[in-house]
């Protein structure tokens, strides 16, 4: 553990500096790519906070939507195994597999809620956040 200030908080940082300070002090081109950086910090600010959860859930999710007996291996590489599962629905949903009956409102379920958890770290100002 790291003591303060932490990577997001470093993060956040770099990225007002580069929002309020730097860009205003530019010409278009160059504020353009200021602010295209401080945007950059707060993706990755947002991946650091909240990506480990979000792979979890939507490995958690994926397992169960894809019939999976258990629960996924613990202390796992979830965004992998996220991955991994995601190519095996993809290629069911390829197949028809998704397209009338129940499975499907389960499908459009999870991929809505996985966009949203994708909204939250790349624009969540779409969510309504910050």
């Amino acid at each position: 553990m790291q003591d303060r200030p932490s990577a997001i908080e470093l993060l956040e940082a770099l990225g007002a500096f580069l929002r309020e300070e730097v860009a205003p002090r530019m010409d278009a081109g160059l504020r353009f790519k200021a602010l295209v950086g401080a945007n950059v910090t707060g993706i990755v600010a947002r991946e650091i906070a909240l990506g480990g959860a979000q792979d979890r859930a939507q490995t958690e999710r994926l397992w169960k939507l894809l019939g999976r007996h258990g629960a996924p291996p613990a202390g796992g590489d979830f965004a992998a195994l996220a991955r991994e599962l995601s190519y095996e629905l993809s290629r069911q949903i390829c197949e028809g597999d998704a397209d009338a009956g129940p499975w499907r409102a389960e499908v459009l379920a999870h991929l809505r809620e996985t966009v949203r958890e994708k909204l939250a770290v790349d624009n969540p100002g779409v969510l309504g956040g910050r």
